[in-house]
């Protein structure tokens, strides 16, 4: 039994899906960067992409059963071309829109558009910035992409994200601990990014780095893998399992797998009913009730004030949940 089981159980806690809100669709593994956090391990070289068989398939399910929010993410999704197939059809049954975006996409070209498409059709915007120091952000992700993520928030700022439509940063840490508190971080995002950059966004949202495929393999090679685990399981907040995003949310491979999580995609930990199932060969109401499949990596997700893809789940000390 892993560790994060054993917790579980210390606690007489057993973890199901509750009804369905979130589709979270991965349409590709390619990306236009290779962030050294990545628990997708996307890169420039992926080449694993969503096809369009399966893009129709998952199309007719989502005008069949209408989730109620949709989120794309990838890779870099907007580098699938379905990507804008996905934004209209889910918008069009009425669905709330999410793009989880680098933001140095926007400066690729052929994507100058972007921004006046995603305020177009009201989409909310997940984007990456994990620190407001050009030094920090350059070394996780690349050289030169701070500048290039500043740009790209200016222009999502001239049509309207930050004020008419909603903007969220997200903040990962650098290397093998917790994030600090997601409120005073924000606060000092908002400071720094207007006094510097006249930069406005609504949101800052805090993600434990996942010790899954790229960020697994740097903490083995620093020798530090067994210290961030137990750094993980000494952390483990129970209040946070009520907002576990693997109740609400299922996470859809580029191929139509499907999984409780986007970190058990990247683990291969996919649904089963005596075969692997795909989107198709389930509704809502198949899968409320459903045990969820687990394993260690899931202590990130629970550390300290918990962690999601929509940031914390509870502030500890004063059990805030989100």
């Amino acid at each position: 039994m892993n560790r994060f089981d054993q917790q579980l159980q210390q606690h007489s806690t057993t973890l199901l899906r509750g009804s369905l809100e979130v589709l979270q669709l991965n349409v590709g593994r390619k990306c236009n960067q290779a962030c050294r956090h990545c628990h997708v391990d996307a890169a420039p070289w992926r080449t694993e992409m969503m096809d369009v068989d399966t893009a129709r398939r998952l199309g007719g399910w989502i005008q069949k059963h209408r989730p109620r929010v949709v989120d794309i993410t990838g890779g870099a999704p907007e580098l699938s071309e379905f990507f804008r197939y996905f934004v209209e059809l889910a918008r069009d049954v009425g669905a709330h829109v999410i793009d989880r975006n680098n933001l140095t996409i926007i400066e690729e070209p052929g994507f100058e558009h972007l921004p006046s498409f995603l305020a177009t059709h009201e989409v909310e915007v997940f984007a990456s910035l994990p620190c407001y120091s050009a030094k920090n952000v350059n070394q996780q992700r690349g050289n030169g992409v701070f500048d290039k993520s500043i740009r790209a928030l200016r222009k999502l700022n001239a049509v309207g994200y930050g004020s008419q439509w909603t903007l969220n940063l997200v903040y990962n840490p650098l290397g093998p601990k917790l994030p600090g508190p997601q409120r005073e971080l924000e606060a000092d995002y908002k400071e720094v990014l207007q006094r510097e950059f006249g930069i406005e966004f609504n949101h800052l949202l805090t993600i434990t780095n996942q010790p899954i495929a790229r960020f697994a393999d740097d903490l083995r090679k620093q020798g530090a893998w067994d210290d961030y685990m137990e750094l993980l399981a000494s952390s483990f907040n129970l209040d946070t399992l009520p907002g576990l995003m693997c109740r609400n949310t299922l996470s859809v491979g580029y191929g139509g797998e499907v999984f409780d999580c986007d970190f058990n995609q990247m683990l291969g930990m996919r649904l089963r009913n005596g075969k692997p199932l795909s989107l198709w060969d389930v509704t809502p109401e198949m899968l409320e009730g459903r045990k969820i499949l687990t394993g260690e990596h899931c202590l990130a997700c629970t550390a300290g004030a918990g962690s999601s893809c929509a940031g914390v789940l509870a502030w500890v000390g004063f059990i805030f949940l989100e």
